[in-house]
């Protein structure tokens, strides 16, 4: 496991985590992902490819290699946080979850989250993001945590609700995608609201 960072602009090179909750394993991407991940981007064009231009038909194994050797480049410069999200008992690969946009000076980051077509309606996205979220406020320091997504991807909103994340706005113009500007929903997340049990978060939400 990770040591703890006092400084989110500490050399994160040696940080190398791997995340678990007894169902789920995530650790950074490595080289030896490329292939599965390339089947799996092709798998799931259709859903996850609507809100990700990147997961699209024409998605090869290089870009999928070039992903991976990115990330480790990330991760040694401490520019961005992506973990390979896989089944802890099988090793297969669910789908991905990640840190980026990191803003130093005020210990922020956006928190992405994708799942494999096969595996939807698992509670897989929720559970990632949760350790992926707990990872960031324990081990980088950081204090809050947006998820940022287009209005009318319900099912990304509906993890960050789960997550315990608060909807705080919708923001003209947030995202850019499929070549143009979209109107987005902002949730942030900040470390008080992991720790909330499973019925307050819930109620919270529903008030």
């Amino acid at each position: 496991m990770a040591h703890k960072h006092s400084d989110v602009n500490a050399a994160i090179a040696p940080v190398s985590p791997s995340l678990a909750d007894g169902r789920l394993l995530l650790r950074p991407w490595r080289d030896e992902d490329a292939p599965e991940l390339f089947a799996v981007v092709r798998e799931s064009v259709a859903s996850v490819g609507r809100w990700l231009p990147w997961c699209n038909a024409d998605y090869g194994l290089a870009q999928a290699e070039a992903w991976t050797e990115q990330c480790r480049e990330h991760w040694r410069s401490g520019e961005q946080f992506a973990f390979a999200v896989r089944d802890a008992a099988s090793g297969e690969l669910l789908g991905g979850c990640g840190l980026n946009q990191l803003n130093h000076p005020h210990r922020s980051a956006n928190l992405g989250y994708w799942v494999r077509d096969a595996r939807h309606g698992q509670g897989i996205a929720v559970a990632a993001a949760r350790l992926t979220a707990r990872f960031a406020f324990v081990e980088l320091g950081l204090i809050r945590i947006e998820i940022v997504t287009m209005l009318d991807n319900h099912a990304s909103r509906r993890v960050a609700a789960k997550l315990g994340a608060s909807f705080e706005c919708v923001a003209r113009q947030r995202l850019w995608a499929l070549d143009r500007a979209h109107d987005a929903a902002v949730y942030a997340l900040i470390p008080a609201d992991l720790d909330q049990p499973a019925a307050a978060q819930i109620a919270a939400m529903s008030s």
